[in-house]
């Protein structure tokens, strides 16, 4: 039986709200967000700079619930600054059965990093 990669979630214009260069590596996300997407603790991610168009991956690091916390950490800080548009991608393995129903979690936030409208379901 083959399976596909697909889009799980999505966290759409997110905005790099820091950055710390002396930490290891990831992705610091405010947990509120990462549970509304169903993005758990040292997930793989893919990440989107909107405003560079570099595209690279790491892990996601739950910040401080309801903090609005996009923070580069490590290497990543060289691919990013604060201000900066992000689209946070996290994918999923499904069975060619299941990816007939699968659908993605969207979330939209505005410049504080706050959602813009309900979680959309593609």
């Amino acid at each position: 039986m083959s399976s596909l990669i697909m889009l799980k979630s999505k966290l759409h214009n997110a905005i790099v709200t820091g950055v710390e260069p002396e930490y290891e590596g990831s992705l610091k996300i405010d947990s509120q967000l990462m549970d509304s997407v169903k993005l758990r603790p040292y997930e793989k991610i893919l990440i989107a700079n909107l405003a560079n168009g570099n595209r690279f991956e790491t892990y996601a690091i739950p910040a401080e619930r309801g903090s609005g916390t996009i923070c580069l950490n490590g290497a990543t800080c060289f691919l990013g600054s604060v201000g900066d548009r992000i689209i946070i991608f996290s994918f999923c393995t499904v069975s060619e059965e299941e990816a007939a129903y699968h659908r993605p979690l969207i979330l939209v936030l505005d410049e504080k990093n706050k959602p813009t409208g309900p979680l959309k379901q593609l």
